[in-house]
């Protein structure tokens, strides 16, 4: 499969919470963009209706109540 590069912009607690489970995932070497492509994969996997809960992350986000 195909892989395409793109940056992205997080808070620094994001930063610290993805660090930490790179760090917890040491005996895999994995690194920090596989990490967070797990935890993407495991979001679009799920059953979870995605434009429904991006739009719940964004809005709560942009209210500071995330």
């Amino acid at each position: 499969m195909a892989k395409e590069k793109f940056g992205v912009a997080v808070d620094e607690e994001i930063v610290r919470e993805v660090d930490e489970l790179v760090a917890e995932c040491d005996d895999l070497g994995a690194s920090r963009s596989e990490t967070v492509e797990a935890i993407l994969t495991a979001f679009v996997h799920s059953e979870t209706n995605h434009a429904e809960r991006v739009r719940e992350i964004i809005i709560r986000r942009r209210k500071g109540n995330l």
